[in-house]
């Protein structure tokens, strides 16, 4: 007999919200990089996070397979061939905060997202997503997510319910016709004035971290909105929209994030092994102090409560 369980079931919550460890195939096709090499010499080297004992035993009993066959471990990959890799997944923990429901519309629904849970699947992550918990836990049917925010912010969330709606946000994005408002609680007293910075946004994507120099251009308008004398709340207004742009042009004022893990410091040295990140290795997340507050377009606008934080 298959018993059905609910997918509410796949978390468990102690210390954090945690996954149920599954079964999980991925399905990958040769790339040109990839041609030439043998199935275990690509597993090593694309994907460091076993060791290389692993993927020869997953090879030698199967859970490797070439275009659905099993081969030697000095087998050569050609291009275009299919790859599975079935696994024993196990996901990160992430924060406890539920995923808070603030509009629910036919073709719209905007949520208040936590820190630390990652829009949509991606590297690690599947189940402990916004989209993965929404599945899970509300009957929303197919979602459409229209922008991100990075792993660790906070704030609104507008996901679309149809690929009509979809296009329309993605539509008034690209248009450059909506406005986003977000909070940050920075380091220092922030000067008074409004002040709006221009300064080209370089991403690394290997490193996982940007920088003001070489890059796209970028622009972001902040105001200062109280401040204690230590830190400072500021609104911040993106008129671009790159990564960690908020994040960097904050650091580039010298009033980074106060609790920023990868802008507090540049002082990278290249041999470290925990560089850029603040801490080492090992440590659980904290939620940043960046949380957005509002999007808003033509005919439209969608807002969040501040974090506890503001």
């Amino acid at each position: 007999i298959l018993l059905q369980t609910s997918p509410k079931l796949d978390y468990i919550f102690h210390g954090g919200r945690h996954v149920r460890p599954y079964y999980f195939e991925f399905i990958s096709h040769v790339n040109k990089r990839w041609t030439g090499k043998t199935i275990v010499d690509l597993f090593a080297d694309e994907f460091k996070g076993r060791a290389r004992e692993y993927y020869v035993g997953a090879v030698k009993c199967g859970r490797i397979k070439v275009d659905g066959e099993i081969v030697p471990v000095s087998y050569i990959v050609k291009s275009s061939q299919k790859i599975t890799h079935f696994v024993h997944r196990h996901e990160p923990p992430v924060m406890t905060d539920d995923v808070e429901i603030l509009v629910k519309e036919p073709d719209v629904v905007t949520v208040c997202k936590p820190a630390s849970i990652p829009v949509h699947p991606c590297g690690q992550y599947r189940k402990n997503t916004v989209v993965g918990i929404l599945d899970a836990e509300h009957d929303l049917g197919t979602l459409f997510p229209i922008h991100r925010l990075d792993r660790l912010v906070s704030g609104l969330l507008i996901i679309a319910r149809t690929a009509a709606k979809a296009d329309f946000f993605r539509q008034q994005i690209e248009g450059g016709m909506v406005k986003k408002r977000y909070i940050a609680k920075v380091i220092g007293v922030f000067p008074e004035d409004e002040k709006i910075v221009n300064a080209n946004i370089n991403y690394n994507g290997s490193e996982g971290i940007s920088t003001a120099e070489k890059g796209k251009p970028a622009c972001t308008k902040f105001t200062r909105i109280d401040t204690n004398g230590t830190h400072s709340l500021v609104l911040c207004e993106p008129v671009t929209g790159r990564t960690h742009q908020i994040r960097v042009h904050l650091q580039y004022t010298g009033h980074p994030i106060a609790n920023d893990p990868l802008y507090l410091h540049f002082s990278i040295d290249p041999m470290c092994t925990n560089c850029p990140k603040l801490i080492p290795q090992g440590y659980e997340d904290e939620a940043l102090w960046l949380h957005c507050v509002r999007y808003s377009g033509t005919g439209w606008e969608y807002e969040c409560p501040y974090p506890s934080w503001a």
